[in-house]
C-alpha cells in the first residue's frame, strides 16, 4: 500500500468576539470553591485597576495593566496554594527549589497565553473579566 500524506491546515488566527451583555445579575453560587488570601497592597491595586477600566471610555487602553494584575494574582495564588503548603509540610530545600523553579516555567508559559488572549479582547470582554474578578473578591 502506498503511504498517503494529507496536507496540514493552519488554524486561522483567533479573533475576539464581542461579549454578550448579560441582563441577569451575577448571583452568589452555592457551588464549592477555593479562595486564597493575598496582600492588602495587591487588593488595593486590584480595586484600582478594576475601577480604572470600568470608568474609562476605552478599556482596551488599559489591557496591559489588567494583564499585569492578572499575572500577579496568578503568581500569588500559585504561591498560596502550592509553595506555601509545600513549605508547611517541611519539604526539603531541594524539593522547594525544584517546585519553585518548575512554577517559574509554568508562569512564563501562562503569561504568554494570558497576554495573547487578553490582548485580543474587546472593551466589553475586558469589562467582563473585571466583573468576574470583582465577583471572586466577594
Amino acid at each position: 500500500m502506498a503511504h498517503m500524506t494529507t496536507p496540514t491546515k493552519r488554524a486561522a488566527p483567533a479573533r475576539a468576539k464581542p461579549a454578550a451583555k448579560s441582563t441577569v445579575p451575577i448571583k452568589a453560587s452555592s457551588e464549592p470553591f477555593l479562595r486564597f488570601y493575598h496582600s492588602k497592597e495587591l487588593r488595593a491595586r486590584t480595586l484600582k485597576v478594576l475601577s480604572t477600566l470600568e470608568a474609562c471610555d476605552d478599556p482596551t487602553e488599559h489591557c496591559g495593566v489588567l494583564t499585569d494584575l492578572i499575572l500577579e494574582l496568578v503568581d500569588s495564588g500559585m504561591d498560596y496554594y502550592f509553595l506555601r503548603s509545600l513549605k508547611a509540610t517541611g519539604a526539603g530545600f531541594v524539593a522547594q527549589q525544584s517546585a519553585s523553579l518548575g512554577l517559574v516555567g509554568v508562569k512564563k508559559v501562562m503569561g504568554t497565553v494570558i497576554r495573547n488572549v487578553l490582548g485580543r479582547m474587546s472593551g466589553p470582554q475586558l469589562l467582563s473579566v473585571c466583573a468576574t474578578l470583582r465577583e471572586l473578591m466577594e
